[in-house]
């Protein structure tokens, strides 16, 4: 891996310093770098668009949160380039290291002592009127929920065309293994390992409480249809991009042919990470 793609969470001060140490050392390996406008702009040097980097590098070095590498994993997930992330958010769930371990874990990757983790995404169709309106691919969940003011919302759901139920909830998660630990946690879903093929669905404050949420095969088709008239309603994806339903909409959602590709240490434990984020084991 020769071109490295950099990208950084916008207004945050550590990407400064971090490349202040990473830029040399990349060109004493000769290594070249492709950073995104934002820091290039900083840094007075040549940046790239975000597109750009995506058909430019060979792997990515994401510097932010798990949010910046949601919105990377979606941009160059079909050219199945490689992701490093670093921590500079707050969980950081799947951003792999932290700043002052960057150069330690860069030397493994070129090395080859890295592993490289393979992650399920979801893709999402809405269709009104029959026709296929917009299409979306998502790492971590596909949430359709209620605005501030809407009453219940009533979701007539299918799973490989079989009739489940019709949810009256404030809204329904279906979410990846890596979103496992996102919103679908705080709805009450369960944790899965992250390299699972799987598929949860997750309802949000269900106005049944026998309506749980459930681990289904990543090769199921769930349709969901909007029954609710005049609610205020959207469909939200990785939590970052917005779209607003109406009555009689269809969603859906099935395995994406594409991947997220992470780079993580051969040391890496994921129960450690359960320990540290969610602190596993403590009272």
């Amino acid at each position: 891996m020769k071109k490295i793609g950099i990208i950084c969470k916008p207004g945050r001060p550590e990407p400064i310093e971090i490349l202040k140490d990473l830029l040399p050392w990349m060109k004493n390996k000769g290594l070249e770098a492709f950073m995104d406008i934002e820091i290039a702009s900083v840094l007075k040097t040549k940046g790239y668009s975000r597109s750009e980097i995506s058909a430019l590098a060979d792997m990515v070095v994401v510097l932010g949160g798990d949010g910046t590498m949601l919105n990377v994993a979606r941009l160059v997930c079909e050219k199945g380039i490689p992701i490093l992330g670093v921590n500079l958010g707050g969980l950081g769930f799947i951003t792999e290291v932290y700043g002052n371990e960057l150069l330690a874990t860069l030397e493994k990757i070129l090395s080859g002592e890295s592993l490289t983790e393979e992650r399920i995404m979801l893709t999402a169709h809405i269709h009104r009127h029959g026709e296929k309106i917009a299409e979306y691919t998502v790492l971590n969940d596909v949430v359709i929920n209620k605005g501030a003011l809407a009453r219940i919302i009533d979701l007539e759901t299918y799973i490989n065309k079989a009739y489940v139920t019709t949810f009256k909830a404030d809204g329904l998660i279906v979410s990846t293994p890596t979103g496992s630990t996102a919103y679908s946690l705080s709805a009450g879903g369960p944790v899965l390992y992250p390299t699972l093929d799987s598929i949860i669905l997750t309802p949000i404050c269900p106005h049944t409480l026998t309506n749980r949420p459930i681990v289904l095969p990543d090769d199921v088709l769930i349709e969901t249809t909007l029954r609710s008239p005049g609610e205020d309603v959207f469909l939200t994806l990785d939590g970052q991009v917005g779209f607003s339903l109406r009555k009689d909409d269809v969603i859906k959602i099935k395995r994406s042919p594409f991947k997220t590709r992470l780079l993580i240490s051969a040391e890496r434990d994921y129960f450690s990470i359960l320990r540290t984020k969610l602190k596993w084991g403590e009272r």
